[in-house]
């Protein structure tokens, strides 16, 4: 089937999934290291690790080689039942993490881990109201849509009741500021919870965020911000779940993204990253916490919950991160790569904010201010197609009133040139998108 005909029966036939945005104007035909090929031949460097996951890259030779060996060997299997491979990855989560995070349920999508979080801290906690940040993204399925404020709540009927937002501590679009006109973030904590305690009907079990809001505009919280949410958490009797679906295993410079501060959460869900682009995803929680929902019944049994397949990806990917110290190579590359953002700030006047750690990097484009109202909309739209043209996949995040923040995340197995050679694009796709604005 050539390009064109492919083309017209994606229009056909494919749902659209992704409210108002396009798919891409070319089909992929095949994919390798950093970067993706379509149809016709074209390669982009891919700095959204597909859908960022592939930490490791596409088509790398530990994920092809294991998925070929144990796929012949023993893909899946009765829920019940258990394998080699997911007794191994469960023991190897636990020993990369802090106590006391020993207990591990092993699933299939980021959506499924949180819906399986939010599930086992009602249960344990005897409650039902659920906190989460107001730009927040923990997936479409039931409780986990109903934790997502940043896309998808307008014209599907009522949300669960019970679930509540907390305002976003974000520096560059302060709320609530001190007397140097910086974010204020104790102040605006302390009123966000002030509000849910009026609202709440005393039924508050869980707060679940992210330690670094990615589909929120690439939010890193305040230093000090996670600590006195645990605190606020532990008053109220609350469990504190933390997403790593886009942070965990290395991306951000640390193997989780929670230890930066320091806060163990009750909780920790894992996908995107630890599947590196295969489904797999996971609940981590402490032996105490697991046993009290055990005696109460925990259900939570699916149709890939702890399949083998998956299970033995996911151990390739623990092999190499470790093998090939991925953690410190997220930083240096996440550096350089600052370094270069930094540097288009510089020149840019449209670039309004670059901020974020490791390989998880947003940049925020100020087109309002330089080119009126709309035009950060304008802009993202015309520096993302460009980007395309140039050979640079880019993601886009569009939030209502804040413009366009790119979210760039490549594989933490890029090369410096590969990294450089993507700043380069972006670069010119600035410059060309404002000159044809």
């Amino acid at each position: 089937m050539d390009p064109e005909t492919a083309g017209g029966a994606a229009e056909r036939h494919l749902i659209r999934y992704s409210g108002k945005a396009a798919f891409t104007s070319e089909v992929i035909a095949r994919a390798a290291g950093t970067s993706v090929f379509t149809e016709s031949g074209r390669e982009l460097l891919d700095f959204t690790s597909g859908q960022m996951s592939a930490i490791l890259g596409h088509s790398h030779p530990a994920i092809v080689a294991t998925v070929r060996e144990q796929v012949a060997h023993l893909d899946h299997l009765h829920s019940g039942m258990l394998s080699r491979p997911v007794i191994d990855l469960t023991r190897r989560l636990a020993e990369s993490l802090p106590d006391p995070l020993e207990k591990a349920l092993l699933l299939t999508t980021g959506a499924e881990a949180n819906e399986a979080a939010v599930r086992m801290a009602k249960l344990v906690t005897g409650r039902h109201e659920i906190v989460s940040f107001a730009r927040s993204w923990h997936g479409m399925t039931q409780a986990a849509a109903n934790a997502t404020y940043s896309a998808g709540r307008k014209g599907y009927g009522p949300a669960a009741p019970g679930n509540f937002a907390l305002p976003v501590p974000d520096r560059f679009h302060p709320e609530i500021v001190d007397a140097d006109g910086s974010l204020d973030w104790r102040r605006q904590l302390d009123m966000g919870f002030d509000l849910i305690d009026a609202q709440s009907v005393g039924s508050l079990a869980a707060c679940l965020v992210e330690p670094i809001l990615s589909s929120g505009g690439v939010i890193e919280l305040p230093p000090g911000y996670l600590a006195a949410l645990a605190r606020k958490c532990r008053e109220r009797d609350m469990l504190l779940i933390l997403d790593e679906a886009q942070t965990g295993l290395c991306r951000t410079g640390d193997w989780y993204a929670f230890e930066y501060e320091g806060v163990v959460p009750d909780i920790l869900t894992l996908s995107k990253t630890l599947g590196a682009g295969l489904p797999l995803a996971a609940v981590l929680t402490s032996a105490e916490i697991e046993q009290r929902a055990h005696d109460l019944g925990f259900l939570f049994f699916t149709t890939h919950v702890s399949d083998p397949l998956p299970a033995a990806v996911g151990n390739a990917v623990l092999d190499v991160l470790v093998r090939d110290h991925l953690d410190k190579r997220a930083r240096d590359l996440g550096a350089a790569l600052r370094g270069g953002l930094d540097e288009l700030a510089t020149r840019h006047e449209v670039v309004g904010d670059v901020r974020g750690r490791g390989l998880l990097l947003g940049v925020e484009l100020a087109g309002d201010q330089v080119l009126g109202e709309g035009g950060a909309d304008r802009l993202g739209a015309a520096v993302t197609r460009r980007c395309f043209d140039l050979g640079l996949h880019m993601n886009i995040v569009q939030l209502p009133g804040m413009g366009g923040i790119f979210r760039i995340a490549p594989p933490l197995t890029a090369s410096d040139d590969e990294i450089a050679r993507g700043v380069a694009i972006l670069d010119q796709a600035l410059t060309d998108a404002v000159r044809g604005l």
